[in-house]
């Protein structure tokens, strides 16, 4: 007879796992593995930075304006993160026909907005407001980074 005391954890840690990652049908398929199974791969973080762009001095300099200007607290650390986007949000709403909520997500209406700033307010964008940040809304986000 096999014995179960190292395997019964592991079952146990891929049942949980199971669970917080992808709710009863990922716990089930765990339940079903063979004991013999040892590693968990890792589960892919969230990616909470989006930079569209902008080193990360540059991203500095977007955070010290977001600071002196929309409300933001957070670290001037070159990461564009929830916090940098929720202040930025705050001006978009005020200025540039942003209608979505202050969640700090750059969602598609975030980079419309963000596209109206860079084309009306003369940082070099010259295509569509359709939401998608390409190379030229990077380009002239990174003037804009450049610029104030």
């Amino acid at each position: 007879m096999r014995s179960t005391t190292k395997t019964r954890p592991l079952v146990a840690l891929g049942l949980a796992l199971g669970l917080a990652v992808g709710g009863v049908a990922a716990a089930g398929a765990v339940a079903t593995a063979t004991a013999a199974t040892t590693t968990v791969a890792a589960v892919p973080a969230v990616r909470a930075v989006q930079n569209f762009g902008l080193s990360s001095a540059q991203a500095k300099n977007v955070q010290n304006w977001l600071k002196q200007n929309w409300g933001y607290g957070g670290a001037i650390d070159g990461q564009l993160g929830p916090e940098s986007w929720k202040a930025f949000q705050r001006n978009l709403k005020e200025f540039w026909g942003y209608g979505g909520a202050i969640d700090g997500i750059p969602g598609t209406e975030t980079v419309k907005a963000l596209q109206r700033l860079l084309k009306d307010g003369g940082w070099g964008y010259g295509g569509a407001i359709d939401g998608i940040a390409g190379e030229g809304t990077r380009a002239a986000f990174r003037s804009f980074a450049d610029g104030i």
